[in-house]
């Protein structure tokens, strides 16, 4: 069965600290609903053509239905009311491959 991902990028983050209460919704929620996050939150970036050197976030789930459920639920709808005003966010919930 293909995987899931969840592709976060952050082009704007006006006040990265205020993020905080998001980041500790977004977690346990993810976790929960077996989401595993394979990039560094604040690692090292190389941006080529329009990228961005803020903030990449990648999440892998067992399937692509499973990260449709997580985002739908009802403790991360929680976590993205505490998201803050001044984040802008390039958010893609992708099919794995295999």
């Amino acid at each position: 069965m293909a995987k899931g991902y969840w592709v976060s990028v952050y082009p704007t983050i006006s006040d990265p600290e205020r993020l905080t209460s998001y980041n500790e919704l977004a977690g346990p929620a993810v976790q929960a609903r077996g989401g595993r996050v394979l990039s560094l939150l604040g690692g090292r970036v190389v941006a080529h053509e329009a990228g961005t050197t803020e903030r990449v976030v990648l999440i892998e789930f067992d399937s692509f239905e499973q990260a449709v459920a997580a985002y739908e639920s009802e403790a991360y709808q929680k976590a993205l009311v505490a998201l803050p005003d001044g984040v802008e966010r390039d958010f893609r919930i992708i099919d794995g491959i295999d």
